[in-house]
């Protein structure tokens, strides 16, 4: 069930298992992607996840964030890790009212010591809550191949392949020190960590699908 699209009613009608939440972010994806590229990933996964789950809702996704490390490129809208881990745990805590779980689907890196933070808050307060993160193993860092072409599979008419240039490419172990303490700017004047050249529509097909896969199984571990 999408609560975007029910009515109190239908949500009272149904069982009530598992709200999954989806988080993204508005930050600058380089100058070929949309600002809200996370969100659009976690909502995708979430969609083909949960699709004919029963007891499951799907909440509208959260779009802003912790994106304090994309602050100086224009566009970019953070709030910050503590508001956004304050913000998880009222959401989760309201949320235990009707639903006895709560996963978070979170698509953006920057939100993870938040989302770590609420989690644990919930679960200390005995609330059944976890957080699910979509991450490519071996895929590059930020606005890279990897998003691109989960962008050209999700939402190909957002993306503006004629302005997809390569960016830093060093490893993400070796721009974290950097990034930490002068930001993405700083290493990247593109924005992009990675080379989305050669993105493919097939490609993000196949990503989508491993990861709608892989948060199935977190769904339903063996």
């Amino acid at each position: 069930m999408r609560l975007s699209a029910a009515t109190w009613t239908d949500a009272d009608a149904v069982e009530r298992r598992l709200l999954v939440v989806p988080l993204g972010s508005l930050e600058q994806h380089g100058p070929h992607l949309p600002m809200d590229t996370d969100l659009r990933i976690a909502v995708a996964v979430a969609e083909r996840a949960c699709a004919g789950r029963a007891g499951t809702a799907l909440a509208p996704g959260v779009p802003i964030g912790a994106s304090g490390e994309h602050a100086d490129f224009p566009g970019t809208l953070s709030v910050g890790t503590d508001a956004l881990a304050a913000y998880l745990l009222e959401l989760g805590r309201h949320a235990s009212r009707y639903w006895p779980a709560l996963l978070l689907v979170n698509a953006h890196g920057g939100n993870g010591p938040a989302v770590q933070t609420a989690v644990r808050r919930l679960r200390y307060e005995g609330r059944d809550a976890s957080a699910w993160h979509a991450s490519i193993p071996g895929g590059d860092a930020h606005a890279g191949r990897t998003e691109t072409s989960l962008m050209l599979a999700i939402a190909p008419n957002l993306v503006r392949p004629e302005a997809a240039v390569p960016g830093t490419t060093a490893p993400i172990t070796d721009l974290m020190p950097r990034l930490r303490t002068d930001g993405v700017r700083a290493v990247s004047p593109t924005g992009v960590l990675g080379d989305p050249t050669g993105a493919t529509a097939e490609e993000g097909e196949h990503l989508l699908s491993d990861l709608a896969d892989r948060l199935s199984q977190h769904l339903d571990p063996a």
